[in-house]
């Protein structure tokens, strides 16, 4: 079975968005205290009932509670008294239930094919499946995504807790498609017309976004912030800082892929000529090299390379990050591109101290994004970040 960085570790990354103060209601502090079990367990692995109230500061009764509640709908376990307990009554253990509920997935922003995941609650893939989208666009690919669901969801081995989404485009907080000029989608209100086809929780968010928490989830980057480039069916990136994602007021921080690099350009899927990523996706990349030779090839990746790093160099200057992380297929991606990216950055930036720009590729490869829209569902229905 194939694992992914367990999404223990993936949560962590995660950075939500504070909502509106409101009074709090009864059925808000029960959510409250569950999401603070689940993540203490979550964090620190088995704990006793009085571990718990301790680290969260509840009353053993109302622990006792919360405990009980989890143990019903099957998302802990008992686990039985501590080991090595010699003297008095023994400390009862209880654990996150790894199948006790299942998050599903979905990744839109391959070269080909979408791809979908189902996952427990230690990360582990217990189901995966691609769907080729061909020419499939608008609200074709709006169908193909809803088929690839449900055939995640009929194959999933217990409750779904819900399904997340990592799409290419400016995504706003309500879950709508503002603009994916690959999918051709415009102001597509993608969380609730899934929700609406599927009958459960939806959460959707831009493909770099998610996977950039993913990322910085491995423990890579110390906690120092990065900027994760998505090289897919189009371009895009993901921006950590000071432990926060940008996200700007648009929800359009990170959308690289449509900065002109050259006005006499190839046109791009926007309408206009020589944006970024008219020179960069996945599909224009395998075109230029397709008939050139090893060393053309190579020397065509650098170009492109050169043109990335030309455009990164501004913005990781300006926010003073060092760690810019690739994400895409790794034979087109991960040597010359990945070489000049580097060098054009090192020449074309002033490090502040002793760290100069690192350029390396995804530690998660392409599960990224898979793993990032899975983390989405646990925080958005359990709290867990």
């Amino acid at each position: 079975m194939a694992r992914t960085t367990p999404l223990t570790d993936a949560r962590r990354g995660t950075t939500r968005i504070a909502a509106p103060a409101a009074k709090i209601l009864p059925g808000d502090a029960r959510l409250h205290h569950r999401a603070l079990v689940l993540q203490n367990l979550a964090d620190h692995g088995p704990l006793s009932r009085a571990d718990l109230a301790r680290l969260t500061g509840l009353t053993r009764v109302t622990m006792s509670d919360v405990v009980a509640g989890l143990l019903e709908d099957d998302l802990l376990v008992d686990l039985g008294p501590r080991p090595g307990t010699r003297m008095g009554k023994p400390a009862t253990l209880v654990g996150i239930n790894p199948t006790g509920a299942y998050v599903a997935s979905l990744d839109l922003s391959g070269e080909h094919a979408l791809r979908g995941a189902v996952v427990d609650l230690a990360g582990t893939i217990v189901v995966q499946h691609d769907l080729e989208l061909g020419e499939d666009r608008g609200e074709d690919a709006v169908d193909r995504t809803i088929e690839l669901a449900r055939r995640l969801l009929a194959d999933a081995p217990g409750t779904v807790l819900g399904l997340g989404v990592g799409t290419p485009g400016v995504v706003d907080a309500e879950g709508v498609v503002r603009n994916a000029p690959n999918l051709r989608w415009s102001r597509l209100p993608l969380r609730d017309r899934l929700a609406d086809a599927l009958g459960i929780a939806v959460h959707v968010a831009n493909d770099a976004d998610t996977a950039a928490l993913a990322e910085d989830s491995t423990g890579r980057t110390g906690g120092a912030g990065l900027l994760f480039v998505e090289i897919g069916r189009g371009l895009g990136a993901g921006i950590l800082l000071d432990g926060h994602l940008l996200r700007g007021p648009l929800g359009t921080a990170g959308e690289i892929g449509h900065v002109t690099v050259d006005p006499d350009g190839p046109e791009c899927s926007c309408g206009r000529r020589g944006c970024l990523e008219s020179f960069l996706a996945v599909p224009r990349l395998r075109a230029e090299i397709a008939d050139l030779t090893p060393a053309g090839a190579s020397e065509a990746l650098a170009a492109a390379g050169r043109r990335l790093g030309l455009v990164l160099a501004p913005v990781v200057q300006a926010l003073g990050l060092h760690d810019v992380v690739l994400s895409g297929p790794e034979d087109l991606v991960d040597g010359a591109l990945r070489e000049s990216t580097a060098s054009t950055l090192v020449a074309h930036t002033r490090p502040f101290g002793e760290d100069e720009v690192h350029v390396r590729m995804s530690a998660l490869g392409h599960d990224g994004v898979l793993t990032g829209a899975a983390a989405l569902v646990l925080d958005g229905e359990l709290g867990l970040a």
